[in-house]
This record gives structure tokens, C-alpha cells and sequence, in this order.
């Protein structure tokens, strides 16, 4: 029997040829998609323990939020209008020195999480630190996610001796390996600027050893890269290239001055980019070149960054703002097409984070995280092009009911994973201290 069957719906499949089937069907079985179908009318539907009329509904893949910072939405509107290292150096980084515990990583993680479940975020991308502090927290949430460990040469929370970064790292990353069916650890090293190239390398080296994600900020300002040039003789990318960090288990963040040489290096190593362009704004950063990335086959995710730099982690809106962002900055309104975003928000994000095997579409065989928007709504009618309306017109609140691996976290707009009430109280008590430190 099946677990669960949604019908009735228009499906959104997110397959290569972006199907979309009016009426459809998804039957659930044991955490994974079983079929996907339109059924022939008059004919019985199968038996389920569950059946779901998704009249009125566009049914689609969860969505893919490829980089966050779970617990700094703790410091969501703390240091705001202003540049990025200003904004790092002298209000955050202190703050996580006062702030960041074992005990508010995870409460910082729930409340991340619970945002991003409510949204239709079924994925995250993660790097912070203290990640074995948190990451029990993301599972008890119900959502998958790739959860990176800090690395940084300077003391940080967990690590105060930074000659211990690396091997902190390798332990954290050897816990978590397989421990948690829908957490992945992954190594995090936060930027060239705040990493030395032996540390880089130790870290990629650690990554490639152990099998998993290397994530690094790189080229997110100008003055990085006039930094960069200084120091090293090259830009980012390049240095990036010359220590030998580049492959396709390499997530570059942000990766906002790249020349096309650069495009060209990234797409021969395979690596994969995740594009922030609501946190590029907010902090005056620049704009990526993602339609040169695209063209150049180089997988790229879209992410909303940490609250801190948002402030919030609604792709919906991120796909907004990546979609129009384009068009302006190369006077072209067809750069970056609605069905091409839609794809960066959920099978491109999962490749970034190398998921797309278990995630991203609607498809047999793949894990059933998937999400059902209401859609008769007057903001939402009429409905000609789904893809349009999910880039242009839908918003978080328009999620109805939330499933990951089979089982369902939101039903009727309901978190069912933890009092969200107390959650924000608790929250809410931490941030007075917080704000008056």
C-alpha cells in the first residue's frame, strides 16, 4: 500500500524537460517517490494510508536553500547599512565572541530551520561553527541539510586555538558521518582572507580524504579581490586554482568578481557556485556573472545567506530578487528566465551541495521532500505559467503542507516539529541579552 497519495494537483515536476502535469499524481512509499503520473480518468486510484486532494495546488520539488549560517539568525537586524567587513569585524564577530554558545548555536538552528520549513525549504547548505552543537538540533526539525564545520585562523567559538581548526574539523566530520540519515557534514573554510594557504589545503586535503563537501566563501567584494591581488599576485579564483582546491566537490560562495578566464576555471574544474544576490545587495558587494556561469554548464544554487546579512531565509523572495537583478545589471529582460531561477531554488542547488541524486525534482526513486502550495488565492490568479508565478508572484506564506523523506513537517501552515511559540520565546529572551550585552 502506499503511504501517501497526492493527486489532483498540477505537478511540477522540475525534470529536464521542466514537465508539468495538470492533474497529477505523486504516490509516496517507505521515504521515497514511487510514482509520478497523471491517472486516466474513471480509473481507481491506488490504495494509500493517506490521500491528499491537491485540488487548487501546485505540488513541487522542496526547495534548496544552498547557503545559510543556521544560528546567526539569532543577530537577524544587529548590524545593519553597512559594508561587509565593517558589518564582520567589528559588530558580528564580536558578537559570536559574547554570544555564541553550545547552548544558542542550537537554539539558532531551530529557529532557522522552522523558517525555512514554513517557507518550503526542504534543504539547506550550511556553515558555521559548533556544528555538533546544532546539528542534532537540525535533525530533531526534520530537514536535510549539509552542514559544514567552521574553519578560520583565529580563535572561534569551540576552536579558541586555531592550530587545532583542521583537526577539529576531520573529528566533527567523522561523527557525523552517517550518524543522521538526513544530515551530511562537510568542511567549511570561510574565505582565503581569513585562512592561510596552509590551512586552505589542509582543509580541501581533510575534504577530499574523508569524502565530503569543501565550501569557502571567495571574490564576494571588490576590496577582497584588490586584497587578494596584493598578497598573492592573483585573484581569488586564481589563488584558489594555484592551491589546488578546485573540483567538483568544491562549493564556491558568493563568487561575485569573477572575470571570464575565471568562469572558464571554474566550469574545467567542475566545481559548483552558490549565488546570494539578496546579501550581494544589502551589502553593496556587487552582482555575480550568473548568466556567464549557466553558459558555461557550471551548476550554480541559489541561497539566502545568514540572517545577519538578509535578513530572512525566504527563497521565495531570493528568486525574485536573483530574476530581476539580471535583467537590470545587463539590460537584457530575458537573462535568467522564471523556469531557469526555479531550477537554481531546487535541482541546481541540490547538485551544488551534490544531492541531485536524492532531491531537487519530482521523480521516481528520488527521497519525497516535496511541497504543496495553495494557489487559489487572488494574488495567484490566474494561473498561465506555473514557473512564472513560483518566481514572481508566490510567497512563503502560499505553502500549505511540507514533506521531507516521506514524512510531513508542515500540514496547513502547522510546524509539527516543535512548539514554535516557546521557540521564539526563548529566542526572543536570548536576544535582550543580546542587545544589552
Amino acid at each position: 500500500m502506499i503511504d501517501t497519495l497526492i493527486h489532483n494537483g498540477l505537478i511540477v515536476t522540475v525534470d529536464d524537460a521542466f514537465t508539468l502535469l495538470a492533474g497529477g499524481a505523486v504516490a509516496v512509499r517507505n521515504g521515497r517517490i514511487e510514482k509520478v503520473w497523471v491517472p486516466v480518468a474513471g480509473d481507481a486510484l491506488p490504495a494509500a494510508r493517506e490521500t491528499i486532494d491537491a485540488a487548487g495546488a501546485v505540488v513541487m520539488p522542496g526547495l534548496v536553500n544552498a547557503h545559510t549560517h543556521l544560528p546567526m539568525s539569532l543577530f537577524r537586524g544587529l548590524a545593519d547599512d553597512m559594508g561587509l567587513h565593517q558589518w564582520l569585524q567589528e559588530h558580528i564577530m564580536p558578537a559570536e565572541a559574547r554570544h555564541i554558545t553550545p547552548a544558542s548555536v542550537a537554539l539558532g538552528a531551530k529557529l532557522s530551520c522552522a523558517e525555512m520549513v514554513l517557507g518550503g525549504t526542504t534543504t539547506c547548505g550550511d556553515g558555521y561553527f559548533l556544528v555538533d552543537h546544532f546539528a542534532p538540533a537540525v535533525a530533531q526539525m526534520g530537514m536535510r541539510a549539509v552542514l559544514g564545520q567552521g574553519i578560520i585562523d583565529f580563535p572561534a567559538p569551540g576552536v579558541p586555538d586555531p592550530a587545532q581548526n583542521v583537526a577539529v574539523a576531520r573529528d566533527v566530520v567523522a561523527r557525523w558521518m552517517g550518524r543522521a540519515a538526513l544530515v551530511r557534514p562537510s568542511i567549511f573554510c570561510h574565505a582565503p582572507y581569513t585562512c592561510s594557504a596552509r590551512t586552505l589545503q589542509a582543509g580541501k586535503a581533510a575534504a577530499r580524504e574523508m569524502g565530503v563537501l569543501f565550501q569557502i566563501h571567495v571574490a564576494e567584494t571588490l576590496e577582497e579581490r584588490d586584497q587578494a591581488v596584493r598578497e598573492h599576485g592573483c585573484t581569488p579564483i586564481r589563488y584558489l586554482e594555484r592551491l589546488g582546491l578546485l573540483d567538483d566537490h568544491t562549493l564556491l560562495v558568493h563568487a561575485v568578481w569573477v572575470d571570464a578566464q575565471e568562469v572558464a576555471i571554474i566550469a574545467r574544474s567542475g566545481a559548483h557556485v552558490v549565488h546570494c544576490p539578496e546579501s550581494n545587495m544589502k551589502l553593496a558587494a556587487g552582482v555575480a556573472p550568473v548568466p556567464d556561469y549557466r553558459a558555461a554548464g557550471i551548476a550554480v544554487g541559489l541561497g539566502t545567506d545568514g540572517c545577519a546579512s538578509n535578513n530572512d531565509l525566504d527563497l521565495w523572495g531570493e528568486m525574485d530578487s536573483a530574476a530581476k537583478l539580471h535583467k537590470v545589471h545587463r539590460g537584457d529582460p530575458t537573462v535568467l528566465d522564471a523556469v531557469a531561477v526555479v531550477r537554481m531554488a531546487t535541482i541546481q542547488g541540490a547538485r551544488a551541495l551534490g544531492l541531485e541524486q536524492l532531491v531537487g525534482s519530482l521523480a521516481p526513486g528520488k527521497r519525497a521532500d516535496l511541497i504543496i502550495l495553495k494557489v487559489d488565492q487572488p494574488h495567484l490568479t490566474p494561473l498561465y505559467h506555473p514557473a512564472s508565478h513560483l518566481v514572481y508572484t508566490a510567497r512563503a506564506g502560499d505553502v500549505n503542507h511540507v514533506m521531507v523523506d516521506g514524512q510531513w513537517l508542515v500540514r496547513d501552515r502547522q510546524l509539527l516539529t516543535v512548539d514554535l511559540n516557546d521557540l521564539m520565546d526563548r529566542v526572543n529572551r536570548l536576544a535582550r541579552t543580546i542587545a544589552n550585552p
